[in-house]
């Protein structure tokens, strides 16, 4: 009869010695108190000390002596570049992320491991998988969320590759031109005292690409650190000359289609940076009122005042009556041209039609009606229009046919319009004015007031609304479309809660303004004809022509105008970086030609990026790549989780707990972290403030962890969610486990053995034991977990059943359960077999792994030897493991779970009775069945029980020996313990009175919570049922250790 279909069969009487066969109630009872018993003996064997003498008795727990590890000698890589790895070299004894991670990547990138492998030049026919990576600046040094999409990005990819689809990953920069130009800016001020307009656009120009030659490539450096497996020779670049041929194609497409049109409207302009922005480079500061700030172009001590209301009274004209206004922006009265009011409202009736004066300008104001501007409701039910510097007012401006006065140059101060306040800076005249006001008796009062106040996202500057003349694209007809991509499925977003953001902002998108008024960039394609003998106006479109080339822009411009003579101006602005990034997925094919990539590898599989960029990058990829190629250019859009610290803070440099990704792979001393504090760019005043963060979250700095142990973190958590919490000690802790895997490995290789020859083929011999078979079903288990885990981009669950596979299964169970089998003198076939499982294990362990820990599983795979059918050079194009059928096996899993269940029933009776070292255990067994199963792995349950110094395994009806206690495992088999001479009963009976005492104080106090008055009915029915969880449990407990006792006893009268 098989072991399972006995598990259930009446119990056997014990051999004599044994107490009889308990009655049916006396069964329930013993039921529940072994269920106690063992809750209290995982509690107990957690308190316990550790250590024991030879005899197996517990000793007092020895204070040690912290000691201070050596300093690790400098790994120096002797292996020239592109060159292989020596691996003929001794395995070192312990895990080294610097030494396993040099190397390997010049060597993957020379063999061309990263370009696509094609069938005859086409696409494999397990199909293609393409991400072109998301470009980060070429200003850039690789920030922790750079690290989490390559980490996400490049799994993918491997995983991809490794199942022998076509797979392409491509890199390349943007090229960043507000921030690229402000670091070059900066730079030629702070080493000549120059700014760029000394020089002129062109050198000036030129002076930014060899920055860009020099320094550019520093984050691709960092990338290639991360074991990104880009393939290198489609590097891409935004302004090179394939980005740019297609920058201007689609500029002339879209102004051809009458999507980019030109128009004088209000634009968000930076003074800092002198260029306008758009809605997205924006940031809406909340205040809650009143707030003193300081603002970027002042001295740093100088504080202006934002989130007020200030009242104030416009004279009527030809009356001595007043009308009272309010503003947010006091200084930007100075450009009223109006004043509304609801047409309903009684209070104003009379003054319809009538004039105020301005009390700085010679001007007239206006009193208009308008019944969408004006709530009569709030305020004092009248409004002042500043028509060129309000967003609402532009609007009233335009349907009231209001004078549009600009008070603003473009560095900040005040023009002629201002009148007395001509040249003086915009925070100064806020300052000033209100003195002016209260002079005039006009001052009424000022109230806080909650706001947002727009800040510029690149330099901290208060952004100003300001009317400028610039080329802008027409969202509505782009964005229809790409919303109904995402509705009939061509485009799935993920995780949900970024679908829902898609559909509420794209709904809303405003018109996209791409001028901006730089030198770095793509120059926009648009020339001002200026038409000899005419009054030419440039902001009259029709005095504009495009062209890819100036040689098509003065065709078109001799079509428009034939017969005439005209000298053409080249726009100065260049395109917004968005324009360009934003065709990425297809011009970086070679679009718009019909190119051999173009073909292959268009549209692409993925977009992985932040959901904060989903607009400012991506929407714009789907508009212009549907409008342009006619496909999404994308299948699937996956956006990962914003990065916070372990306590889940928004990291910040004021905070200190930025976290550098290339300070967790190479690790940094708390005083290092200082230094990077100290030069860099915080305020000073703030650097205290972030050293004192850094103090509290890196208390002994950040240990190095390497690549490996980084990727897999970041892996690792849910990033599906709105926010995850990074915790050093955690990534910390995956460094650990590639230590446990190199010793692992380490081992595993000196058992096998340097003749160890793996079999041709990774079929079963039919000479497997039940361990094998329950390892390879183990990794079967992992292996379609995994596979269908990275299916779905559930990262989190693929590296739990990797982690679990390695660590849980094969190091801890399997590997300890085959020493003796693999011991010397151990029977040849029975090794020999045990050898070959575990190879497999290892060579599709390392392979499973490989897509998150790129650099560790190839040097260790390396190191194995290989079957004779299989010839890949390196892990990462190595066939990924797939499920097998003949691997799967349910029996062995139940089965071994059974043995399992025994060692675990050991350990806890070894861990009550405090018997740690040189344990002795009887398997009693009541049929032939479970006693064929548990003598065939005796040998295996000793390694599966810490100190255990022998097994016995007992047939029905053989005696156990006086003095044991038993745990029963199932009804066929009970694990005896020898206590008796193995313990000091009387001090063992003592530790558990003084824990029964202690645990009786804890009742009695909790008890006593719950007879205060009216308990019943004031103390809330989730609190009371609290306290009456935890006086049943206090009553479990002290039943528990009281049967402790009882059982003490008994062997104590045994002696």
């Amino acid at each position: 009869m098989a072991i399972e279909d006995t598990l259930n069969a009446a119990p056997t009487p014990e051999s004599a010695g044994t107490p009889p066969p308990l009655t049916k109630n006396q069964e329930k009872n013993e039921a529940k108190r072994k269920a106690k018993m063992e809750k209290f003996l995982a509690k107990k064997a957690a308190q316990e000390a550790k250590g024991a003498e030879a005899t197996g008795k517990a000793k007092p727990k020895e204070k040690k002596t912290k000691s201070v590890p050596k300093p690790k000698d400098a790994f120096v890589n002797t292996t020239p570049e592109g060159e292989k790895k020596d691996m003929t070299l001794e395995m070192a004894g312990s895990y080294d992320p610097v030494a396993v991670e040099s190397a390997w990547y010049s060597w993957w990138e020379k063999q061309g491991y990263f370009q696509p492998v094609t069938d005859n030049g086409e696409v494999s026919a397990k199909g293609s998988f393409v991400i072109t990576a998301p470009p980060p600046n070429v200003t850039g040094k690789l920030h922790i969320g750079h690290a989490m999409g390559i980490s996400i990005q490049d799994a993918l990819v491997r995983w991809n590759r490794m199942r022998g689809v076509t797979t392409l990953f491509v890199p390349g920069t943007d090229h960043a031109g507000i921030s690229t130009q402000a670091v070059v800016e900066n730079q030629v001020w702070k080493q000549f005292g120059k700014t760029r307009h000394d020089y002129g656009r062109g050198p000036f120009v030129d002076m930014v690409w060899d920055w860009k030659h020099k320094y550019g490539d520093i984050i691709m450096k960092q990338m290639r650190r991360m074991g990104t497996s880009y393939d290198w020779t489609r590097e891409r670049f935004t302004m090179d000359d394939m980005l740019t041929r297609a920058t201007k194609e689609t500029f002339v497409r879209l102004f051809d289609d009458g999507i980019i049109y030109r128009s004088n409207r209000l634009v968000n302009w930076c003074h800092r940076l002198n260029t306008s922005l758009s809605n997205l480079e924006v940031e809406k500061v909340e205040i809650p009122g009143r707030t003193l700030m300081s603002v970027p172009g002042y001295p740093s001590e100088e504080k202006f005042e934002f989130g007020v209301l200030v009242h104030f009274a416009y004279e009527i004209e030809g009356s001595s009556e007043r009308i009272v206004v309010a503003t947010t922006r006091i200084e930007t009265m100075l450009g009223d041209t109006a004043i509304a009011v609801h047409p309903d409202d009684a209070r104003y009736k009379h003054l319809h039609g009538k004039f105020a004066r301005h009390p700085f300008v010679d001007r007239r104001i206006p009193i208009i009606t308008d019944s969408e501007a004006v709530d009569m409701e709030y305020g004092t039910g009248a409004v002042k229009m500043t028509p060129a510097h309000d967003p609402n007012d532009y609007e009233v401006g335009k349907r009231h046919n209001l004078e549009f006065i600009n008070l603003l140059n473009d560095d900040g101060t005040y023009n002629q319009n201002a009148g007395p306040y001509c040249g003086m800076l915009r925070f100064h005249i806020r300052k000033q004015i209100i003195e002016d006001i209260k002079a005039k008796g006009l001052y009424v009062d000022t109230t806080s007031n909650p706001m947002e106040v727009p800040v510029c996202t690149k330099s901290g500057d208060i952004i100003e609304p300001l009317m400028k003349p610039q080329w802008w694209v027409n969202i509505r007809p782009l964005a229809e479309p790409a919303l109904e991509a995402v509705r009939d499925g061509r485009l799935e977003i993920t995780p949900m809660a970024a679908e829902k953001d898609w559909f509420h902002k794209l709904g809303k998108f405003q018109d996209w303004c791409l001028s901006r008024q730089l030198w770095w960039g793509h120059r926009i394609p648009a020339y001002f004809v200026r038409v000899a003998g005419q009054e030419c106006d440039s902001g009259d479109i029709n005095y504009w022509v495009v062209g890819r080339d100036d040689a098509e822009a003065r065709e078109r411009a001799k079509e428009k105008f034939p017969g005439v003579e005209f000298e053409l101006e080249q726009d100065p602005d260049v395109l917004d970086t968005w324009f360009s990034s934003g065709l990425w997925p297809f011009a970086l094919m070679g679009w718009p030609e019909n190119t051999d990539d173009f073909e292959k590898y268009y549209p692409t599989s993925l977009l992985e990026t932040g959901n904060d960029i989903l607009f400012f990058w991506v929407a714009r990829m789907v508009m212009l790549g549907m409008h342009l190629t006619g496909k999404v250019p994308f299948a699937k859009v996956f956006c990962h989780a914003m990065i916070r610290d372990a306590n889940g803070r928004k990291m910040s440099k004021s905070l200190g707990n930025v976290i550098d990704p290339i300070d967790v792979i190479q690790g940094i001393s708390l005083d290092e972290l200082h230094a990077k504090l100290e030069s860099g760019n915080l305020d000073p005043r703030e650097i205290n403030k972030a050293k004192e963060g850094q103090v509290k979250d890196f208390p002994d700095g950040i240990p190095e962890c390497g690549t490996d142990a980084l990727r897999f973190a970041l892996c690792a958590y849910p990033l599906a969610s709105s926010d995850i919490k990074l915790d050093i000690q955690r990534v910390d802790g995956y460094r650990k486990f590639c230590n446990k895997l190199w010793n692992a490995t380490r081992f595993a290789l000196m058992k096998l053995g340097d003749d160890f020859v793996p079999l041709a083929s990774a079929q079963l011999t039919g000479r497997e034991s039940l361990a094998e078979l329950w390892i390879l079903h183990r990794l079967n288990v992992a292996t379609r977990e995994v596979n269908a885990a990275l299916a779905d981009m559930n990262f989190m669950v693929a590296t739990t059943a990797i982690y679990g596979f390695w660590l849980n299964e094969l190091c801890d169970i399997f590997i300890e359960y085959i020493k003796p089998v693999t011991a010397p003198g151990a029977n040849p076939e029975a090794c020999s077999s045990a050898q070959q499982t575990l190879y497999t294990c290892l060579d599709q362990g390392l392979r499973m792994l490989h897509p998150f820990m790129p650099f560790v599983t190839e040097e260790l795979w390396q190191r194995l030897p290989r079957r004779a059918s299989e010839n890949e050079p390196s892990i990462s194009i190595a066939a990924y493991p797939e499920p097998r059928s003949d691997y799967e096996s349910a029996k062995a899993e139940s089965d071994f779970k059974f043995v399992m269940d025994i060692a675990t029933a050991g350990r806890s009776l070894a861990a009550a009775y405090n018997i740690v070292a040189n344990s002795e255990f009887y398997i009693s067994n009541s049929s032939d069945a479970s006693y064929a199963l548990t003598s065939s792995l005796s040998e295996g349950i000793v390694t599966m029980i810490s100190g255990c110094q022998r097994v016995t395994v007992l047939r029905s009806g053989e005696a156990i020996p006086a003095g044991c206690v038993v745990s029963s495992v199932g009804d066929e088999v009970a694990i005896h313990l020898l206590v008796r001479g193995k313990v000091d009963i009387g001090q063992e009976i003592s530790k558990i009175e003084d824990k029964i005492s202690k645990v009786e104080q804890l009742k009695d106090g909790a008890v006593k919570r719950t007879q205060v008055p009216k308990y019943e009915t004031v103390v809330p029915q989730s609190v009371r049922e609290a306290n009456a969880s935890k006086i049943s449990n206090y009553e479990a407990e002290i039943e528990v250790l009281q049967n402790s006792i009882k059982e003490f006893l008994v062997l104590k009268d045994g002696e």
